[in-house]
């Protein structure tokens, strides 16, 4: 199959990359020549639409609208992958924003010409400039400790997780000191047999209120990071755990009891260098995703200490690409800016390009 040729390729479908739809179609760019939306699920929703049944959507902190439509008002105790991922399917369509799926993008090379080399599973785009949209949620991480492979239990990841019901019984260590842990941990301890908490570092509870400007000072955190060219710590990560009453509660109840993280995993539990050892049937690893960049390894954008040096959204290696979901921008409302800022810069490198042609 002949390579197909656009402007810009957007790499995901998820928030950030909706949102640089949306901005392209403002632009004036137009969908299927001007640029494509490659997304490598089977439906709208991005990693929203792999969330757990049990997520609803008066447990998610907070979503923001997308460009030039609101959010609907939804039942509180609705799935939340279902309600966003139907918000997504009516904005593709409300925007006509095509989006070509499943497409798995494999790799991006630089060509002669200068223009990209989009190799997907699904055929060849080429183009002026790339947007990845790619998030976290399809690289989960998981830390390597002594004896992994040796457990006879069960051991999943928070993206495995798919509600309580299958921990009924079993005994249970949670792994991680963020959001997803403190969630998971108080819809697995009413059902299990016993639920332990561990992580390397402690959490990091605020008893204040969020505002927007903890925001803003979260963002800007993270945003120092990447233009260091240093991976890109979680936004959420750094704004900490807010105390909700479900925490409070969690609290009262000893469930939220967090142990230091242990030395070695045995084939039937958890153990520490002190004697101390813990019996599990199953370890839940709630700690956290990468960037899912593989596909760009062959444009060697990251630097000697693994980061990308980034200028807003800009690589700073290659202006070609953007990375939007990205490091300060992997927020609902942070993607949407990132759209809006990516798809201005791109305008202005596709005007310069067209003055040197």
């Amino acid at each position: 199959m002949d390579a197909r040729s656009v402007d810009v390729v957007v790499v995901g479908a998820g928030q950030a990359g909706l949102s640089a739809g949306y901005h392209l179609r403002r632009a004036g760019s137009t969908p299927g020549t001007g640029f494509v939306i490659l997304d490598a699920d089977d439906g709208p929703g991005g990693a929203w639409r792999h969330r757990w049944p049990t997520l609803t959507v008066d447990r998610v902190h907070g979503f923001h609208d997308l460009p030039a439509m609101p959010f609907p008002a939804a039942a509180p105790d609705r799935p939340a992958a279902e309600v966003v991922s139907d918000y997504f399917a009516a904005y593709e369509r409300e925007f006509g924003l095509a989006v070509e799926r499943p497409v798995r993008v494999e790799a991006v090379r630089s060509l002669p010409d200068g223009r990209l080399d989009v190799r997907t599973d699904r055929g060849r785009w080429t183009a002026r400039a790339l947007i990845n949209a790619t998030g976290t949620w399809s690289r989960p991480f998981w830390p390597h400790y002594p004896g992994r492979s040796s457990f006879r239990g069960r051991q999943l990841h928070t993206a495995d997780y798919r509600g309580p019901d299958e921990f009924a019984g079993r005994r249970v260590v949670v792994v991680g000191a963020g959001t997803s842990a403190v969630q998971l941990l108080g819809e697995i301890s009413p059902v299990a047999a016993d639920t332990t908490w561990v992580s390397r570092r402690p959490p990091d509870f605020r008893e204040i209120e969020f505002t927007p400007e903890h925001g803003r000072a979260a963002v800007a955190l993270v945003e120092a990071r990447v233009r260091a060219g240093r991976p890109p710590a979680s936004v959420v990560g750094v704004t900490g755990l807010p105390v909700t009453p479900e925490v409070r509660r969690l609290r009262e109840q000893g469930v939220l009891e967090r142990l230091p993280m242990f030395d070695r995993i045995t084939p039937d539990g958890v153990a520490w260098a002190d004697g101390r050892f813990v019996a599990a049937d199953t370890i839940l690893w709630c700690t956290g995703f990468r960037a899912a960049l593989d596909h760009l390894a062959p444009l060697k954008l990251r630097g000697p200490g693994g980061g990308i040096v980034m200028d807003g959204t800009r690589v700073v290696a290659d202006e070609r690409i953007h990375l939007i979901g990205y490091g300060p921008s992997a927020s609902t409302v942070g993607a949407n800016r990132a759209g809006r800022a990516a798809v201005r810069e791109i305008r202005a490198l596709l005007t310069r390009a067209a003055v040197l042609d």
